[in-house]
């Protein structure tokens, strides 16, 4: 099993580049999984990688892509039989 950063983002995080900052800054971490928007604005994405890795990209979310803001960040963590291959934006 594979642990598994389940992260929801809710303030200004569409529409703003959010999904594409955080592709470019799971990838530059080594991490994989995907990022996508949610129909009620928010976006949510999972995260597979070391400890290390999982933590600097939920301190990024925090702050975010430059025009977002950033209001909440609920972090849960899973145990998953499948293993991501790369980091991608879901539609």
């Amino acid at each position: 099993m594979i642990r598994t950063a389940c992260i929801t983002v809710t303030g200004r995080v569409q529409g703003v580049y959010y999904r594409q900052s955080v592709l470019q800054t799971a990838a530059s971490l080594g991490l994989s999984g995907f990022v996508l928007n949610q129909p009620d604005g928010s976006v949510y994405l999972e995260a597979q990688g070391d400890e290390k890795s999982q933590s600097d990209l939920i301190a990024w979310c925090h702050r975010g892509s430059p025009l977002s803001r950033v209001d909440h960040v609920q972090v849960i963590y899973i145990e998953r039989a499948e293993r991501y291959k790369q980091f991608t934006i879901r539609r």
